[in-house]
Parts: structure tokens; sequence; C-alpha cells
């Protein structure tokens, strides 16, 4: 057997910018679960080109195009279209919470939601910040006047435009939350969101258990002693931010949490998505929880 299909049967891990794959991977977790592993880093401290996928690219697509790990991570308004449309499945032991917000300059004329009335917002296009952005302002604005633009592409390519003051606002989350917290960008508002786990193929059902016992201790060490792993953020930053990065100062970003993604979840969040209309041209699928779930039901 060749070099290449030996790896292809291996259980493929990949950071999705937070910091528990990074943890797991240092302690040496996944090993102790008698995991049989590659940990790939699809993310890495490039120029961020990876990034910038060009308007109207976001997480769904890349869940069109095929996603190579066996479990990848979006948001779980995206999951759950994806996973109804046979995309992947919904892994629904865990899910996570990332924070998030809106974020202008310090010295923007804008002070409180209601002043983003028209303003273009940049968000990723059928990714979190796009629902996210639309279900905080929703209390606050018409939907006439929430601007969403999607010209500026994925997250590192957003937090780029707002620091080169080219966007008047951006929606962020994890690591680029903190960078631009640090760099003394204003957050309007709150707009932290829930993340679904996707499982692409078949992988074995006992390797799932085996990671996410792994990332479960790795949750732990986070939550006891997030100072001591910040550090890890900059290994998906593009390397012309390190220099002026400080992950001391920041937080402990995207936490799993070990509790059902239920059924109830599931389908109000996909009638809330077919109630805004964000995927009229490409439909959803079917929207059956039972067929776009799958559980290995974890041991506590």
């Amino acid at each position: 057997m060749t070099e290449q299909n030996l790896a292809e049967q291996k259980f493929i891990v990949e950071p999705h910018f937070r910091l528990q794959e990074w943890v797991a991977e240092e302690k040496g977790y996944f090993r102790d679960e008698g995991l049989d592993y590659i940990f790939r880093e699809l993310i890495q401290s490039t120029d961020g080109a990876h990034h910038d996928k060009g308007d109207k690219v976001g997480a769904y697509q890349s869940f069109e195009r095929g996603r190579q790990a066996d479990v990848s991570c979006a948001c779980h308004w995206t999951v759950g279209v994806a996973a109804s449309k046979g995309k992947g499945r919904l892994y629904a032991d865990v899910y996570s919470v990332a924070p998030s917000g809106v974020f202008v300059p310090a010295d923007s004329p804008i002070k409180t939601p209601d002043d983003l009335a028209g303003v273009p917002i940049s968000v990723g296009y059928q990714s979190g910040s796009h629902y996210s952005t639309i279900q905080a302002l929703e209390p606050y604005l018409p939907a006439a006047e929430i601007n969403l633009s999607f010209a500026d592409g994925m997250l590192f390519k957003r937090m780029e435009m707002l620091i080169e003051r080219k966007a008047p606002a951006s929606a962020l989350f994890s690591g680029p939350y903190y960078f631009a917290e640090q760099l003394g960008f204003r957050k309007i508002i709150d707009t932290t969101f829930m993340i679904a786990t996707m499982i692409t193929g078949n992988p074995d059902p006992d390797d799932l258990r085996k990671f996410f016992r792994a990332l479960r201790r790795a949750q732990r060490d986070i939550d006891l002693r997030p100072d001591r792993y910040t550090h890890y953020y900059k290994n998906e930053f593009p390397l012309r931010y390190h220099a002026a990065m400080d992950t001391r100062r920041w937080g402990p970003g995207e936490r799993l949490v070990f509790e059902p993604y239920t059924k109830e979840v599931y389908e109000e969040t996909f009638k809330w998505i077919a109630d805004h209309g964000i995927f009229a041209d490409s439909g959803m699928g079917s929207g059956r929880y039972e067929e776009a779930v799958v559980s290995t039901t974890q041991p506590a």
C-alpha cells in the first residue's frame, strides 16, 4: 500500500480557528486515546490568501466543493443546511459557541446599533457572520436598513479591510475579534453564535469518540489556564500581523459545549433560515433532523 493510501486511512485532524485541536496535539491527547490520525494544518500563517475567496463565497460554498477532513466546523445555520442537502452529517453530540461582534474604528461616528442603519457591514456570505449579524440587528433595524456587504470575503480579509479603514464596519469572531479589540476598534453589538460539527464521509464512530474525548480534555485545560494557550492564535494568522499581536491579552475564543444539538434547535434554526430567504435560490433540502444528523452518544 502506498504512503498516500496509508494516509487516507488515517483520521484527519485540522484546526478550526480555535485552540482546542492545538492543545490536544500539544498534550498528546489524541495519542492517549489511541487515535490513528494525521494533524494537518490547512490554515497556516501565510499571507492569509486561503481566506480571500471573493464575493459570495463562504462556509456553505466550501461544503459544496467538499472538505477533506473527517471533522470540520462552520456556523450551525450553514452546517444544518449543508447536511440537509447531503454534503455531510451534522454531529449532534456537541456544539460550540464563538464570541463575535460588529466592530468599527475608534473614531467612527457609529456609536449604537441604530447608527448602523444603511451602513455596509462586512460579513461572510452564508457564514456565521451573515446570519448572526441579521439576528443581532433585527431588534434595532428593519430588514431594509440592515446593509450586509459580502465583497470582503472571509474572516481575515474582513479584518484587514477594517484595519485599513476600507470597511466602515466588520463582523469578526474568535482571534480576529480579539485582535480588533486589542487595536482599539469598538464593538457596537455582540453577535456571538453557535458552531456545529460536520462529519465528512464515514469515519469510524469509535474514532469520533476518541477525537472528541481528546478535545474535551483540551477544553478543560483552556478553561483552567487560557493564558497558556492563546499563543496558538498566531498559527492561523497571516504573518504580517504577528508583530502587532499580543495574544496574552486575548480570551479563550470558541468554547466546546458537550451537550446535544437537539431536534428542536435544528428545526428552529432551519425555519429561521427559510423565513429569511437566505437560500432561496439554491434550496435547503428536506430539513429532516433524522436524515441530517449523526450521533455516537459520547460517554460522560
